[in-house]
Order: C-alpha cells, then sequence, then structure tokens
C-alpha cells in the first residue's frame, strides 16, 4: 500500500529515493523548513501526510503524539548521514507499513 511520508529536514534527502513504494516527499519541498515541531505535524496532517520519517531522538517526549493523524517512524543510525541510514531502509520500509496514527516506531540496527 502506497503510503504518504514526509521525511523530516535534518535527514538526507536523498534518502527518499530509497523509501521505494511510497510517496515520499521532503520538508525542504513542501518550504517548511525551520518549522517547529508541532507546527510541522500540524502542517503535515493537513496535507494527508500517513508518516513522519525522523532521525529526531526526543520527538515522542516533545510532542504528545498520541492524539496525531500520523504515524512517526525514528530512524537511529550511528548518524544521520545516507550512509549510516541506508542499512535501516529495509526495516524503515517495514515500520512506514505498519505504523499507526499516533503511535511511535523506533528503528535501529
Amino acid at each position: 500500500m502506497r503510503v504518504r511520508v514526509l521525511l523530516d529536514e535534518q535527514l538526507p534527502r536523498q534518502l527518499a529515493r530509497h523509501l521505494v513504494g511510497h510517496d515520499v516527499r521532503t520538508v525542504q519541498q513542501e518550504a517548511w523548513a525551520g518549522l517547529k515541531n508541532g507546527v510541522l505535524l500540524s502542517e503535515a496532517e493537513a496535507a494527508g501526510f500517513s508518516v513522519f520519517v525522523t532521525g529526531d531522538q526526543n520527538l515522542e517526549y516533545q510532542q504528545n503524539l498520541a492524539k496525531r493523524k500520523l504515524g512517526v517512524v525514528v530512524l537511529g543510525g550511528a548518524s544521520n548521514t545516507l550512509e549510516d541510514l541506508l542499512p535501516l531502509v529495509a526495516k524503515a520500509l517495514d515500520a512506514i507499513d505498519r505504523v499507526q496514527p499516533g503511535q511511535v516506531i523506533r528503528v535501529t540496527a
């Protein structure tokens, strides 16, 4: 099932092409760079995104995600470089398929 996925701005934009089978857009493509997390999540929901993929390890502690209409996938690579995130792609794709609105799934090696 194709899912609308928003890729957070601190993740490399090149990661989007590796999340195959989904409609992936970046925060930069949506012209939302620099928005605070709460505003960003609200904009993403309003635009019809189902999943937010981020490297922000603290997002779930800073935001009340339980009432959100989108699911969050947190990538935990050694860094946010493409080289460190590519090994997580298979698990990330599985998480994108499984995450429910208001849920957080952490993906690590």
